[in-house]
C-alpha cells in the first residue's frame, strides 16, 4: 500500500480541543521484588470540527496517565476532510490486526460506530456516519486504523489539485 503523502499536520496552540478517553488497563511489570502495577491510556482529542489527534499515556495513577495521553495526542494532531456533517467518502483501513470500514451516510442517520471508533469519529466532527469494525477489537489498534482511514479520504478539491483540472471535470467527469 502506498504511503500517504497529503497528511496535513496542526498545531495544538489555537485549538478548543475537547479529549476522549479510548480505554484504561491496568498493566504488570514483574520484577525481582514482585509485580509493579501501572496504567495505560489512550486517548482521542479533537476540534469536532476536522482535526483529530491520539495519545498513549503510561503512568502509576490513571489521572497522570490520562494526562500523559492528552499531552501525547495534541503532538499528533492531523486535519480531516468533512463534507457537510459526514465523510467524502467510503474507505478501510488496516493497522495491524484491525480493519475498518466508514461509509458516508445522510443527514439524520447518526455515528453508527463501536467504542474505539465513535471515539475517534465524533471527535472529529462527523454526524452521520456508518462504520464497521473487522478483525481485531483491540482498542489501540482500532484508534490507528480508524486514524489511517480518516487521513486517506480525499475531498474534491485535493483531487483537483492532484489531476491539475478544474473542479467541474472532477464532478462531471
Amino acid at each position: 500500500m502506498s504511503q500517504n503523502t497529503n497528511i496535513r499536520r496542526v498545531k495544538a496552540s489555537d485549538l478548543e480541543l475537547k479529549d476522549r478517553l479510548v480505554s484504561i488497563q491496568r498493566v504488570t511489570k514483574v520484577t525481582k521484588g514482585g509485580r509493579t502495577f501501572s496504567f495505560s491510556a489512550i486517548v482521542v482529542v479533537g476540534n469536532e470540527n476536522g482535526v483529530v489527534g491520539y495519545g498513549l499515556g503510561k503512568a502509576s495513577e490513571v489521572t497522570a496517565a490520562i494526562a500523559k495521553g492528552i499531552e501525547d495526542a495534541k503532538k499528533n494532531l492531523v486535519k480531516v476532510p468533512i463534507i457537510n456533517g459526514t465523510i467524502p467518502h467510503e474507505q478501510e483501513a488496516k493497522f495491524s490486526g484491525s480493519r475498518v470500514l466508514i461509509k458516508p451516510a445522510s443527514h439524520g442517520t447518526g455515528v453508527k460506530a463501536g467504542g474505539a471508533m465513535r471515539a475517534v469519529l465524533e471527535s472529529v466532527g462527523v454526524t452521520d456516519v456508518l462504520a464497521k469494525s473487522k478483525g481485531s477489537s483491540n482498542p489501540h489498534n482500532l484508534v490507528k486504523a480508524t486514524i489511517q482511514a480518516l487521513l486517506e479520504l480525499r475531498d474534491a478539491h485535493t483531487i483537483a489539485q492532484q489531476r491539475g483540472v478544474s473542479l467541474n471535470k472532477v464532478f462531471n467527469g
